[in-house]
């Protein structure tokens, strides 16, 4: 197949999904939305094609920790000054990036057309998904859209001109791939025709078992991060995701659960000079607690897994959160928000713990509860393996991905030989 995807070619979802087409022998391209190094998928052909003001985000401004422990984070004037920018940014995104998705579009028609892919995917809705649609209103090739998180729920309320731009593309779209049943329905809410084909599989194409697995971490890495844990360990992966995940609530509960259990050892990964967290992490009776950690890479993340006792995930907007299927693939015990997608794949009580995610006294109950029950977190353990291996794995993922875009491609014979203009 010879594929052309639209997608933030710097993000780990996107390039483990692209790496499999790439590895098994398809002639892939990608239009990157975001600047990124050129080496980043270095078997794909890479075209970088900034939309929606990405190349002023603050990602794309000096690399990502390495992760080591010695990291130096930036300082906190500086941090406070980008993380107001950032949520200024957000917003005006929604309102001024549909109109710079408006200005891509003949130079993205062209692309494709010169391309002449049997297949488009966009990544994401916004704004992949988007440019793509309006790319390609007039041109007949099929187009599959993925839907990330919160696509439906926020993003495409952030503006009037988002929510036309979502519908457009909806009804544009020929294949929509999400990756929760709820999502499934909320396309079609948002103007899929029916009868579209429809796969709903992990956005990141699933948890590769070679990295996310159970077992004991090695003394090396408690060393190299500086890590004496005298008890459990709460681990918080999600970092700062204003609007989806209530990290507030998060540090409200720790505070309560930290005086029931003062050996408990809270890990944050991505909040190492975050104002706002060093700000919290202050105002606990026991501050040495909480480390706040650097951003790190995939294999690091796994270690952080198999250390975690408890790994919580306060969504009150998203998918299927990746850090969850792959917390729970390396045997970490699951506290998440109550939220329809997240009940896709924990039930509480069973394999893991819902709670509202806005409300700080249930999360700590169900922290404290995860603590000491240690009958749940085996019962939950054994769940959660069998439930990876069958609905998560990626290679198996990946082969239904494969096979859904080549029937994408066969119902959408399409030539590009005609209304190109």
């Amino acid at each position: 197949m010879k594929l052309c995807l639209i997608a933030d070619a710097r993000s780990p979802i996107a390039q483990n999904w692209i790496n499999f087409f790439c590895a098994n022998g398809h002639e892939v391209h990608v239009l990157s939305s975001y600047p990124c190094e050129p080496d980043v998928l270095p078997r794909a052909s890479l075209h970088v094609l900034p939309v929606a003001f990405s190349a002023l985000s603050e990602a794309t401004k000096g690399k990502q920790s390495d992760g080591s422990a010695t990291a130096k984070p930036a300082s906190a004037l500086l941090r406070r000054s980008r993380e107001h920018l950032t949520a200024i940014a957000a917003h005006v995104r929604y309102w001024l990036g549909p109109f710079d998705v408006y200005r891509r579009v003949k130079q993205v028609r062209q692309m494709i057309v010169t391309l002449n892919p049997d297949l488009v995917h966009a990544m994401r809705i916004p704004f992949e998904g988007l440019l793509a649609a309006e790319a390609l209103r007039h041109v007949p090739v099929p187009l599959m859209i993925s839907v990330w998180g919160n696509d439906f729920t926020f993003h495409a309320k952030g503006s009037p001109l988002m929510r036309h731009l979502t519908r457009r593309a909806m009804e544009r779209t020929d294949a929509l791939h999400p990756d929760c049943y709820r999502d499934a329905r909320l396309g079609a809410e948002w103007g899929l025709a029916a009868g579209k084909p429809v796969v709903v599989l992990p956005g990141s194409g699933g948890v590769q078992r070679n990295i996310f697995y159970p077992g004991r971490v090695d003394e090396s890495f408690l060393q190299k991060w500086n890590l004496a844990l005298p008890g459990p360990v709460v681990f918080y992966p999600r970092r700062f995701r204003p609007g989806s995940v209530r990290t507030d609530t998060f540090f409200q509960a720790v505070s309560s659960v930290l005086s029931q259990r003062p050996d408990v050892t809270c890990l944050c990964i991505g909040m190492a000079g975050h104002p706002v967290a060093e700000q919290w992490k202050r105002t606990l009776a026991n501050p040495d607690a909480v480390r706040l950690l650097p951003t790190v890479p995939r294999e690091e993340m796994a270690h952080f897994f198999r250390l975690a006792d408890v790994t919580v995930s306060p969504s009150q907007h998203d998918g299927t959160p990746n850090t969850l299927l792959e917390g729970i693939a390396c045997g970490a015990f699951p506290v998440a928000g109550d939220i329809e997608s997240v009940r896709e794949w924990i039930t509480d009580g069973e394999n893991g713990l819902l709670c509202d995610p806005t409300s700080s006294s249930a999360l700590a109950t169900a922290i404290h509860r995860a603590l000491v029950d240690s009958e749940l977190r085996r019962h939950a353990f054994s769940c959660n393996q069998a439930l990876v291996n069958e609905r998560a794995e990626y290679q198996t993922v990946m082969a239904k991905a494969e096979a859904f875009y080549a029937q994408v491609i066969a119902h959408g014979s399409y030539t590009l030989t005609t209304h190109l203009n």
